[in-house]
């Protein structure tokens, strides 16, 4: 197996795209060669883009692709990150490989298609501080490669066996939902926190971040003869979360939950499925590998617009009465009238919530899975769905004020990115930090 080409959404849902190319490249199809700025837009119900002295038309696809990879770039300008999060920005952002762009419907898609290692390089450093510790570096570009080429085998496994694949069970008292790559059809992997955050050449790639990808290339985690699905999130809040759990109901052994430290914690029951256990967990403070507060460390796997977020370990959100019931409205598009209760239904081994049910005085459901639950009862989204609700200031047996608690930062299956940093420090290898996330996988090289 070579190193294979992977296709990037850059940009998803845009009605105009302004881009910059540096150096010398190719319409495919077209033999002029082309640098400078650009201008894409739909017109006539076609793809077009213009520049200095060039105009070019499609009905669907216009394929840029660079007469030398390694020396030629391009722009592409107003890029959104952080899509739905509390720390969304625009950016402008530098790629190498090809441009790919797309009509669909009345807006149009930037892909970036590029060789995989190259991509990985920027996932480290956009994922993590590209000074991060070189074991943390090489677990992480494993993980990620292995990551990648897992959901590029399950897209092909499902247009080749014509699967119907289905993220939503639907009925008239419940909704769960749950959000995976899946949701791509023109790709591979989207460039956000949905998939992996991928920001082109963008970020600075360090020694450090070269060597990583150097020294793990072609590596990735193998389960019974077949890429790992390795998942990774900020802070699994002491206990990791099974896959089932989150997405698809498909158990995978080497992503079943992990005490995240090198022994189990006194004074806790760890079945955190149990609703007293969970809260009691929740409330306390467990020795874990991602309990820290040391700013070195943090500032590994935090990048500058992550440390807004301080108290990821355990955290407290508050609501008015008015707050959530209007929030819970926009977010969900039911009109529940007033809250009068969230009611755990369902807890994973973490301790989050897989299901809970809002009951308000108009209307009573219960929503699923973790991320349906985050992004319902956030403007952007809860860190984690590992959080019990207390109410306060009850008036005709109504809560006038409800305190959420919470574990963790991220549905927190496979790798804790903050409890990989810790065990680095602490003298672990890469291949140890692995070994402890995803428990009877083997490394393996594949190319």
């Amino acid at each position: 197996m070579e190193q294979p080409n992977i296709s990037v959404g850059i940009i998803l849902n845009e009605k105009e795209i302004n881009f910059e190319l540096y150096g010398n490249f190719i319409v495919r199809g077209n033999k002029k060669i082309i640098n400078g700025k650009f201008t894409a837009k739909i017109m006539n119900d076609a793809l077009e883009i213009t520049g200095d002295e060039f105009n070019v038309k499609n009905k669907n696809e216009i394929y840029i692709e660079p007469q030398d990879i390694k020396s030629c770039s391009f722009l592409l300008k107003s890029v959104t990150i952080g899509i739905q999060f509390h720390w969304e920005q625009k950016e402008n952002q530098v790629f190498s490989g090809a441009l790919k762009l797309l009509k669909e419907d009345d807006h149009i898609i930037a892909i970036n298609v590029v060789p995989i290692e190259t991509y990985l390089a920027s996932v480290i450093s956009s994922e993590m501080s590209a000074t991060s510790s070189i074991q943390l570096l090489k677990a992480h570009s494993i993980i990620s490669r292995s990551w990648l080429l897992a959901q590029i085998e399950k897209k092909n496994e499902i247009t080749e066996q014509e699967k119907k694949y289905s993220s939503k069970v639907e009925t008239e008292n419940e909704l769960i939902r749950w959000y995976d790559r899946e949701d791509h059809t023109l790709f591979d992997v989207c460039a956000d926190d949905h998939c992996q955050r991928y920001q082109g050449v963008t970020k600075a790639f360090t020694t450090a971040v070269k060597n990583a990808i150097n020294e793990t290339y072609g590596l990735v985690l193998f389960y019974n003869e077949k890429i790992c699905d390795t998942r990774f999130s900020k802070a699994c809040g002491g206990i990791t979360e099974s896959f089932e759990n989150v997405w698809e109901p498909i158990k995978h052994e080497y992503l079943t939950s992990v005490i995240d430290y090198k022994f189990e914690p006194e004074n806790f029951d760890l079945d955190l499925t149990n609703e007293n256990a969970a809260r009691k967990w929740i409330k306390g403070n467990p020795h874990a590998f991602c309990n820290t507060k040391d700013e070195k460390i943090l500032s590994q796997v935090l990048v500058q617009f992550d440390q807004k977020t301080i108290d990821f370990f355990r955290w407290k959100v508050e609501y008015s009465q008015k707050e959530l019931s209007e929030l819970i409205k926009t977010k969900s598009g039911i009109d529940f009238g007033e809250i009068l209760d969230l009611v755990p239904i369902q807890r994973g081994h973490s301790g989050r919530l897989i299901k809970l049910k809002i009951i308000g005085t108009k209307k009573i459901l219960t929503i699923g899975k973790e991320l349906e639950i985050r992004r319902t009862l956030s403007p952007t989204h809860l860190y984690s769905s590992a959080f019990f609700v207390e109410h306060n200031d009850v008036k005709n047996n109504i809560p006038q004020r409800f305190n959420f608690y919470g574990a963790g930062w991220g549905h927190g299956v496979g790798l804790c990115q903050i409890g990989a940093a810790v065990m680095a420090e602490m003298g672990y290898s890469f291949d140890e930090i692995l070994l402890h996330y995803f428990k009877n996988s083997i490394i393996k090289k594949i190319y």
